[in-house]
């Protein structure tokens, strides 16, 4: 609960995987576990997470099941089949979420920890939708032709990531009005004319998309002994 609501996570994980050659990332161990125990983890050891809903693929449901029974997570409510886009996956979660407030977070960013987790989640409490970010560490240039167009101005440019928090009502509302595909769960908040407050992300909350993502997320499991 936060300050008398009910808080929902709903965990992404019906991608494909394909850039991680032949490897299912989310089942791939790090410290000995499947990366995706460890995107769990953080739901279930923040106090203010009511219930946790997972959203695999056909594949994985099994495996998904078979893990939160072995790992004994007591907030994981459901373990649902995805869509086709990952808003189609979200709109699956959302059915069985019971919290005013949702967080949306990609099960593929297995550093998350409680303390971001409760600063997005206290974000959309007060302003109805916010999403960790942080500035680029690298210089971002538009491209034309195979030539530079402009090198943007790194102050003004975020990389967002996840979890992105909103009250249930709204984020309901934006899904079931979209007619596009998007790349977040902002934007769709975005394009229904939600305006969405910005914390501060994690340089640590990488998103595993290649081999080489799963081994650096490997050495930080390994150096912070886990979970935070």
């Amino acid at each position: 609960m936060l300050e008398g609501k009910k808080v929902s996570a709903i965990i992404l994980g019906a991608g494909a995987s394909r850039r991680m050659e032949g490897c299912d990332k989310l089942f791939a161990h790090a410290f000995g576990k499947p990366l995706l125990y460890w995107s769990i983890c953080a739901f279930e050891h923040t106090p203010l997470v009511d219930e946790i809903i997972i959203v695999l693929n056909q594949a994985n449901l099994a495996a998904g099941r078979k893990l939160a029974e072995k790992e004994k997570f007591s907030r994981v409510r459901a373990i649902v089949p995805g869509g086709e886009r990952r808003q189609d996956s979200v709109m699956e979660g959302l059915k069985s979420a019971t919290g005013e407030i949702v967080l949306i977070h990609d099960g593929a960013r297995p550093l998350v920890d409680s303390s971001l987790i409760e600063r997005v989640a206290r974000g959309a409490l007060l302003t109805g939708a916010c999403i960790p970010a942080i500035i680029p560490t690298d210089t971002i240039k538009t491209e034309l032709d195979g030539f530079v167009k402009e090198t943007l101005p790194r102050k003004a440019l975020r990389a967002i990531q996840t979890p992105q928090a909103f009250e249930s009502r709204l984020l309901q509302s934006a899904f079931r009005n979209a007619d596009c595909e998007v790349t977040d769960d902002a934007q769709m908040a975005e394009m229904a004319g939600i305006k969405v407050s910005l914390t501060d992300g994690s340089y640590d909350n990488i998103k595993v998309t290649t081999p080489s993502d799963l081994e650096l997320a490997r050495i930080l499991i390994r150096k912070r002994g886990g979970t935070k």
